[in-house]
């Protein structure tokens, strides 16, 4: 996929949860055939097990094969580099986990850096950071602490392209500011906690964002990420399909406008 071709993918953060089997798997699908069979229903997938600990070349490689051709992967960064070092002297550990992931250079669509809810504002040095993350790749940043969303910091992540990661989690929510060429968002359910389903409402605000955003030619990324329960999968499966229907009735709309 280009960087620069803009699509939306929808998708869950984790594919891996056995209490998914009979609301989301079919009941004893085994452990292995479960992104196999995800990814006939998804374009994308969140991979979290890298936040805790770099996978195997050998399991990177797994996620590949079992995916389709133009199925992308977002993948968060190591919490080592994260929450342990807070971004300070991050070329080692990005020069590694790069490395790691390197089979899934032609399907990474993000990369995610998740940052904790201890860790304050600090526009030097989150500058040096993103001056060393690699161009070739997108990139978006979650951050846990308010302090976080101001004018300046969303210059600075626009200067280098790099997303501000759109996200509803209770220790801080968000704003929806679109700071790249690409849009991340990231969906907790509605408690901001992990549980629970989203409204319609609520998901046809998202919709009708995420169409302006593609409009205007970004590629967008959304995952949900409340796993409780199953609500994850039958969320974004509500959300492609409000997407379908609302973009629909605008072209519906262009074509009786004449273009």
């Amino acid at each position: 996929m280009p960087i620069t071709q803009a699509r939306i993918h929808v998708g869950t953060s984790g594919w891996h949860y056995r209490a998914w089997a009979g609301p989301f798997y079919p009941p004893g699908l085994r452990a292995k055939d479960m992104l196999g069979f995800y990814a006939t229903r998804f374009s994308a997938a969140e991979i979290n097990a890298s936040f805790y600990r770099l996978p195997s070349e050998a399991a990177v490689e797994g996620w590949r094969d079992r995916t389709p051709e133009d199925f992308v992967f977002t993948w968060k960064a190591s919490r080592y580099l994260t929450h342990l070092k807070r971004l300070r002297e991050p070329a080692g550990s990005l020069g590694l986990m790069f490395g790691r992931m390197a089979p899934l250079a032609g399907k990474t669509g993000c990369v995610l850096y998740q940052l904790p809810p201890q860790f304050h504002a600090d526009l030097d040095r989150l500058a040096a950071f993103l001056g060393l993350l690699p161009r070739e790749h997108r990139h978006a940043i979650e951050f846990r602490h308010p302090s976080w969303y101001a004018a300046e910091i969303f210059t600075l992540l626009a200067a280098y392209d790099v997303a501000l990661c759109i996200a509803d989690h209770a220790a801080a929510p968000s704003p929806w500011v679109a700071t790249a060429g690409h849009v991340y968002v990231r969906g907790h359910g509605p408690s901001g906690r992990y549980w629970g389903s989203y409204s319609d409402a609520d998901l046809a605000r998202w919709a009708e964002r995420i169409l302006a955003w593609h409009t205007e030619g970004r590629t967008v990324f959304a995952f949900f990420d409340n796993d409780v329960k199953a609500a994850a999968p039958e969320d974004a499966a509500r959300l492609l399909a409000l997407l379908g229907r609302e973009g629909q009735h605008r072209q519906h709309l262009v074509n009786l406008n004449g273009g």
